[in-house]
């Protein structure tokens, strides 16, 4: 397989961003970049994006999950952030995003951690948390879903879609600044483009829009529903921190506070002007609530 590896030169000096770089190797001999903050013996909370964004996108929560006696722990995916990318979109797939996941997981050998997950992050994260339950203790879910084709076609997505396949210049930075409320300065945006110095380095994000899979007869949406039966019987602590101005993922909690167990008298909020990446939007909020739903649920 073949993959790009962006210089290390390309992430000096980021606005927020100066956490130590760390490494594993998954399949397919592929370096995945990961941030480990806070107490070794602090619980973990993994924080995955999605698509188009990497770890920066967490720099702002980081901070505060630590200061609460927490460990962060940021993967970029791969073909994201200063993890390997492979140049040829059919490099990817639903199925081998996991498997790069779930090689991470155990590599790093994560135990009682708490999941928080938005857009791909809580595609392929809550496809991991079910495969491996025991590395898991909790969940947050943030303005994402698990497609399993029984969902009519969302005109904001398909349009979205289109643009990420016929773009002649798939234009990162701008992508978040568009998913968000808050304008991002020149230096963010700068930020999430750093991972990508050209077009070449850009097959993972490009494809990764066109890898939801939303017909009914799509062999991933089939899993999916598989996942979602056993979503249905999870009774460990979730949490669902949505956006108010999320067009694609408007409405998406419902799902998860009927069908998840342990979603039931949790204290969901929909968080106030924050758009899809409301991590950039209010990141310090959504950290202190993700800290007061762990103390709280650790305590019970």
């Amino acid at each position: 397989m073949e993959f790009l590896r962006t210089a290390d030169e390309h992430f000096d000096n980021l606005e927020g961003y100066d956490f130590e770089p760390r490494y594993v190797q998954v399949s397919e001999g592929l370096r995945m970049h990961f941030i480990d903050e806070g107490p070794s013996d602090g619980q973990p909370i993994l924080l995955l994006h999605g698509e188009p964004s990497w770890s920066y996108l967490y720099r702002k929560m980081i901070p505060i999950l630590v200061e609460a006696g927490y460990r962060a722990i940021a993967p970029d995916l791969i073909g994201f952030g200063k993890s390997d990318k492979p140049t040829k979109v059919e490099d990817y797939s639903y199925a081998s995003h996991q498997q790069w996941l779930l090689d991470f997981v155990g590599k790093i050998d994560l135990k009682g951690a708490c999941l928080f997950c938005q857009d791909w992050g809580g595609l392929l994260g809550l496809r991991v948390a079910i495969d491996e339950q025991e590395r898991f203790s909790s969940v947050v879910v943030a303005n994402t879903f698990l497609p399993a084709g029984n969902l009519p076609p969302n005109p904001a997505f398909e349009q979205w879609k289109d643009f990420s396949q016929t773009a002649p210049v798939f234009p990162v930075g701008n992508v978040l600044n568009m998913g968000t409320v808050n304008e991002l300065s020149t230096q963010v945006i700068a930020a999430y483009d750093a991972p990508f110095p050209d077009e070449s380095y850009k097959a993972g994000a490009r494809i990764f829009p066109k890898l939801v899979p939303l017909a009914a007869d799509d062999p991933e949406a089939i899993k999916n529903k598989e996942y979602l039966l056993a979503w249905a019987q999870w009774k460990k602590p979730l949490l669902t921190l949505f956006s108010d101005s999320d067009p694609i993922m408007n409405g998406g909690e419902k799902l998860f506070q009927q069908m998840v167990p342990g979603a039931q008298g949790q204290d969901h909020e929909i968080i106030r002007k924050a758009g899809h990446f409301s991590q950039e939007d209010q990141g310090e909020i959504i950290a202190k609530k993700v800290v007061t739903f762990l103390n709280k649920t650790n305590v019970n």
